[in-house]
Formats: structure tokens, sequence, C-alpha cells
């Protein structure tokens, strides 16, 4: 068999430029309307989902989109503050705006998302081209805003809602394959976890009502889509109820003449919208992933069988710190409970914090052997970095040098590349139903695409095409990449 070069080199390793990099507006529309909207979207998968909410709502006022900066009218930078990288990023990239503004002056230039939410009227004070600082929650008020703007008005909305979840809004498909795309199941996060400024630039939890989740779905597939995720900071705390007076969780729970809906009961709804379908979800948390959800992934094929699970760490004590409400003991039981019902083939995945306040070494030995317990699949890893205004800062202190934090990142590295060729090399000789995504980026000749257990898989064309599922026998494969031919039979 002839040599297939991958298109990702290290999949389980996700260094904080990776993680951080703007992906910048990829459809380039132009219907004749007289201005144009360009988007770079940073961080989490919820971004990325929430600039195509935005794009759907200033598409009505009147905008193209441009994959190109400086045919724009109007910029908007859809932020991220889980690490302080990604606040330089955009920073930098407002400096590099600043030219172009000085040069077409009518040019505006926003500020959405976490970060908008967390500086709020600082992004205007500092960052002097900065003309519109919106939070996750007010994109419904952009229209308003950017007409304050015109008129040389700074315009800031950065009010969080109990309410709001966006479920009427049409999403405009931006930096998709055609063949995946995102639907976001509910908004905010109820988890304080004292490293992480989420809660406080998203808001609490409320769940989005299932039937628009559904239609979105089958619209999807309609559209030519063949997979969706199901998005939210903590899907497995998804819950619906139609009593729309009950706010909270908490209260839903406990209403009895209310329908109520969880994240099982919507996972099957969404799988039932079609076979051909494939339903992926991000991210689980450890301490509310039930028997029910894996035993209905087991239930149905066209529900993938992959599950990212965030440890953070594998100490109890860390843990505590970080207030993630689970152990290590839970959180083992929780990875067996995966393979028992799932089984063995089922990919699970991982991020990792090294260097978290106090940790010691016999701690971080504790998260490498949980690494060698579980073997994930691949995992996202980073070394701590505190985030001004989260429960860790306040608290604790940042007392871990940054070589030991850098050495320590460096070990879980090491064990995860290993981890991952070995978890890999169980599939070689294996017939895989692979998703095809598109052409290879090495290789015209090659096509790439996912298995169920989110692993890529890449092999020689042979006439398919994007959207087609197709079985593939895996013949080699790297940490990162299956590598394999169209099974014959």
């Amino acid at each position: 068999m002839k040599e297939i070069i991958s298109d990702i080199d290290i999949i389980s390793e996700k260094t904080e430029e990776q993680e951080n990099c703007g992906i910048k507006i990829s459809k380039e529309e132009n219907t004749g309307k007289k201005r144009k909207l360009y988007i770079e979207s940073y961080g989490c998968q919820m971004n990325f989902s929430d600039s195509e909410i935005v794009t759907s709502i200033m598409k009505k006022e009147g905008y193209d989109t441009t994959s190109d900066a400086k045919s724009a009218d109007l910029i908007f930078l859809n932020t991220c503050s889980i690490r302080e990288k990604a606040e330089q990023t955009v920073r930098k990239r407002l400096t590099d705006f600043n030219k172009q503004k000085s040069e077409k002056p009518e040019l505006l230039v926003g500020v959405l998302g976490c970060m908008a939410e967390r500086l709020k009227d600082k992004l205007l004070e500092e960052e002097k081209i900065v003309d519109i600082v919106v939070g996750p929650d007010a994109y419904r008020d952009l229209p308003k805003l950017v007409e304050s703007a015109d008129e040389g008005q700074k315009a800031v909305n950065v009010f969080l809602s109990r309410e709001e979840t966006y479920a009427d809004i049409s999403p405009i498909r931006l930096n998709s394959n055609g063949v995946s795309a995102f639907i976001s199941i509910m908004r905010g996060c109820d988890n304080m976890c004292s490293f992480c400024v989420v809660p406080f630039t998203r808001g609490r939890e409320r769940s989005r009502d299932p039937k628009s989740i559904v239609a979105e779905a089958k619209q999807l597939l309609e559209q030519g889509y063949r997979e969706v995720t199901l998005l939210g900071q903590n899907v497995d705390s998804y819950k619906w109820s139609s009593d729309t007076t009950l706010k909270g969780k908490a209260q839903i729970e406990k209403s009895e003449n209310a329908d109520i809906v969880n994240f099982a009961q919507l996972l099957e709804m969404v799988a039932q919208v079609s076979p051909d379908l494939r339903v992926r979800f991000s991210t689980s948390h450890p301490k509310d992933i039930t028997d029910e959800v894996l035993y209905t992934m087991k239930k149905y094929e066209n529900i993938c069988k992959y599950i990212h699970l965030p440890v953070q760490s594998g100490n109890s004590r860390i843990l505590k710190l970080m207030n993630r409400t689970y152990d290590r003991e839970w959180y083992i039981d929780r990875v067996d409970a995966i393979r028992r019902i799932l089984g063995d083939e089922c990919g699970i995945s991982s991020d990792m914090i090294a260097g978290f306040c106090t940790e010691t070494e016999e701690e971080h030995e504790e998260t490498l052997s949980l690494m060698d317990y579980v073997k994930y699949d691949f995992s996202y890893m980073f070394f701590y970095s505190e985030r001004p205004g989260t429960l860790a800062e306040k608290k604790y202190e940042d007392d871990i040098p940054l070589n030991i934090k850098k050495r320590r990142l460096s070990e879980i590295i090491a064990i995860q590349q290993a981890h991952s060729l070995e978890r890999n090399k169980l599939d070689v000789g294996k017939v895989q139903k692979v998703l095809i995504e598109g052409v290879s980026k090495r290789s015209e000749k090659d096509l790439q695409g996912r298995n169920s257990a989110n692993k890529v898989v890449v092999f020689p064309s042979q006439g398919f095409k994007k959207g087609q599922y197709v079985h593939v026998r895996i013949k080699d494969c790297t940490p990162a990449t299956l590598i394999g031919e169209v099974d014959a039979n």
C-alpha cells in the first residue's frame, strides 16, 4: 500500500496556540448588499456556533459576508477568555485592524463573546478602535448597537440572560465542510470550577426547547449534512421543561406537572431523525454523565461511540481545589461504565491541566497513573494559566514555577502520544464505517473522514465523494491518524 500522509500531525497535543488560533469567516457571499461582514472566532466550539448565529442576525440587516477583512465594513472578533493567550491574540488583531480603520474611518470594529463580557468598558477605553462590545447573550441587540456605532456612539451590551437560547434563529453555516454542523442545545454553565471564567462570562445554564433542536437537525439533513454535534458547556445537565416559569435545573427537577426532557431523551430524539445522520455531543462532565446516556448511545448505531470526558487532574485533592465535584474514584467508575456498556472501541478523550495551584510531584504522578488506567485516544493538554476573576485567582496562590509546569506538561504529552498510538494500533486490521469529510490536504488522490470514535481516517479516494459513508479497512496508523483502504467486501 502506498504511503498516505496525515493532514493532522499530532491530534493528541493541543497547545495554547492551536486552541486559541482565530478562525476567520470562510463563507464568501455576494448578493449585492451594500455592506460586508467579516468575523474571526476564537476558543471553543460554542464560539464558532455563536458566530453562525451572529451572521444570521446581520444578514437580515443587509450584510453579505466576506473572507477578506480589508473589504469589510464591519469586523467582529468573537473572543475567548479561557486562557491569557486567547486575549493576547485578540489584542494583537485589534492592533492589526487599527491601520485599516485609519484608512477607512467608516469601518466598525466589534468585540463579541466572553472577552467582551469579562472586560466590558475597559475594551472601549484601552482599544480606541473598538466601537461595539457585546456579550454572548446580547446578539439580538446587534442591529441597534451597530446603528448607534454608525452614528458615532460607542455601543455596549453585556447583559447576561436567564432565558436566551437563540432557539428561533437559523444559523448561517460558516466554516462548515458541508458534512458536519454544530447544534447548540443549551447555554451557560452552573459548574463553578475554580480555574474557569465561563460561569461569569456566559451566565447560568438554560436549555433549549427540544422541538427546535430536532427541527434544526432535520433541516440540516435536508441540506445535505450527515453529522451534527450537540453543543453545551455541560451537555449532560441538559434539562428542559414545558413550564416556562421554572428557572434553573433545580426548579425543573422538582416540578411535578411539567413535561421534562433530559439529555438522554434528547439524544434519542435527534438520533431518530434519520439513521443516516450521525450524532455527536460535547462536552460531558464526569459528575453528570449517566448510564442512561450510555445505554442510549448503545441503542443507536448513528450515535457516535465517542465521549469527551475532561478529567483535568488525576488527584482527588487537586480536583477538590478545582471544585470539580468528583474525585478520582468517581471518575474511574464512569470510565469503567463506558467500557462496560459501550465496549473498548468507544473513544474517550480528555482535558488535563498541569501545575495547578499547590500540585505536588506525587499528585502529578497520579495524573500520569490515571492516564495509564484510562488510555485516552487523545487529549487536550495545558499548563495552568491563572485567569482574573476566577475562584482560583481569588483563593489560591499560583505557586508552581513555570519551568515545572512545562516539564509536567511535557510528561503528560509524551504519555498521551504513546497511548494514542497504542489505541490506534488496536484498529489496524478492522473495517470501520467512515463519514467522508473531504479531500486530504496533502494529496488530492486521498480522502479523509472520521470513524465513530472521532478518529481521522485517510484512504485513497477511488471515486468516493464528500458526505458519503464508506467502509475502510485500517492498514496502518500514526498517533494521530488511521490509514486504510476501501474495503472490497
